[in-house]
């Protein structure tokens, strides 16, 4: 069996629990174990380091240590946490000054001590790389039958970030999706930003950007798009009606999470998903 540290981010356990009502039994239908890391904090989403880098790099520092004493890599289903925590990461990797400067503070307030030998992975690229798109293949039950978009969202697609996929133009979800029994759906803005960190500070844009993914996604044909991101999660849901109010462009279709979609057509959720299923095709592309 995986085992992984676990760290939900900065919503799965507050505005998104419908995450953890699926990433536990998917996990396990597919050999993986998620050990919880007691104590973890924010990773700092994107906001902290604005006005001060170095305790976002104490506060992923942080986590980093409580995951070496469970003695076992981060697993993540949030791709802006997994580009945080990327960033933060190589940055006290390859400054050996830095991480012990790092060490100090953590030290002093916490008592704890990063050695710089754990790594971060994001759910998507473990489920591809790790577990293997045969065996997930082998063990759906409920296939998805929809054409279904992956969002990536920006923060995870970076070099060394996104583990052997392709940063640029990536193909991991919709290898799975075929995986799963869906029709995967390529749209340009599959990596753009939503301006999840902004938004309460940059409306306009923000809902602009947002438009943009969800009518790109829809246009190109799909019934459902999939976020990799439960930080951008809520732009792509909560505020689809704002997006277009906006920018007058079609952003009705519904969204659901990674962890959702995988649990669903491993036969979990039924009713949930005969309902997603309804709602897809009636709103859907």
């Amino acid at each position: 069996m995986a085992k992984y540290s676990y760290y939900p981010g900065n919503a799965a356990r507050q505005s998104c629990l419908e995450v953890e009502d699926t990433i536990q039994p998917m996990a396990s239908s597919l050999g993986i174990q998620l050990i919880e890391m007691p104590g973890y904090s924010s990773d700092g989403g994107d906001v902290i380091k604005q006005s001060n880098k170095f305790l976002q790099l104490v506060l992923n520092a942080r986590n980093f240590a409580i995951a070496e004493e469970n003695g076992h890599d981060i697993i993540t289903a949030c791709a802006s946490a997994h580009g945080n925590m990327s960033d933060a990461l190589q940055r006290l990797q390859s400054d050996a000054n830095l991480l012990a400067e790092v060490n100090t503070t953590l030290e002093k307030t916490t008592g704890k001590n990063f050695s710089g030998e754990i790594q971060t992975h994001h759910l998507l690229h473990v489920l591809v790389e790790d577990i293997g798109l045969d065996t997930i293949r082998s063990k759906v039950t409920n296939p998805l039958d929809m054409k279904v978009a992956g969002y990536y969202g920006s923060m995870m697609q970076r070099e060394g970030f996104c583990a052997n996929d392709d940063p640029f133009n990536p193909s991991y979800f919709e290898q799975l999706i075929e995986a799963l029994g869906g029709t995967p759906i390529d749209y340009d803005s599959k990596t753009a930003s939503v301006g999840a960190p902004s938004l309460l500070t940059l409306d306009k844009p923000v809902m602009q950007m947002t438009a943009k993914v969800l009518s790109q996604a829809k246009s190109a044909g799909a019934q459902l798009l999939v976020s990799a991101c439960t930080l951008s999660h809520a732009n792509l849901d909560s505020y689809q009606n704002k997006a277009r109010k906006h920018t007058g462009k079609d952003t009705n279709l519904p969204v659901i999470h990674l962890s959702e979609l995988v649990a669903f057509a491993l036969g979990y959720h039924v009713d949930r998903f005969a309902q997603l299923r309804t709602r897809a095709l009636v709103i859907g592309g």
